[in-house]
């Protein structure tokens, strides 16, 4: 299991996975359910995990860290402020949001399987490893950081 850490880019993985969630509202459309306002919600959805994402990458950049998910041992400086305060991984809770908006935008039940699968993914092939990394090169400042605010939200 430890070949597929750090090998499939998270967008990629999140492409994949409103494909799968487009599939399955197809697939079984009589589980469609009309939830008044539900492309206002979806749009509200879209917006906030956009912002949440941008926020990341802008404080990686602004602390010329890199945004390459496939590296993290080119990670120069510990990204504790800003958005970073709020949560460890504002970029992979944006593509959740956006996910969850796309349910939403579906209107069928059936996809929300799609969803803990990807943060299962998430958890153990991205984030586990990228953890890792970050406890030995920055230690118990990192510990301290994880102690403090959470992985998701």
């Amino acid at each position: 299991m430890k070949a597929l850490e750090l090998k499939i880019q998270p967008p990629v993985l999140a492409l994949i996975t409103a494909i799968g969630m487009w599939f399955l509202s197809a697939l079984m459309a009589f589980l469609s359910i009309d939830l008044p306002g539900r492309e206002a919600l979806s749009i509200l959805l879209l917006i906030t995990g956009g912002v949440a994402g941008f926020a990341g990458i802008f404080a990686f950049r602004h602390a010329h860290t890199t945004v390459d998910p496939r590296t993290p041992s080119a990670t120069r400086v510990l990204v504790t402020i800003g958005i970073y305060g709020l949560t460890r991984n504002p970029m992979y809770l944006g593509i959740l949001l956006i996910l969850v908006a796309w349910l939403i935008f579906l209107g069928n039940l059936l996809p929300i399987v799609l969803l803990p699968l990807f943060v299962l993914y998430m958890n153990r092939f991205q984030i586990a490893p990228e953890e890792r990394v970050l406890r030995e090169k920055f230690g118990d400042e990192y510990a301290e950081y994880q102690n403090k605010v959470r992985r998701w939200l």
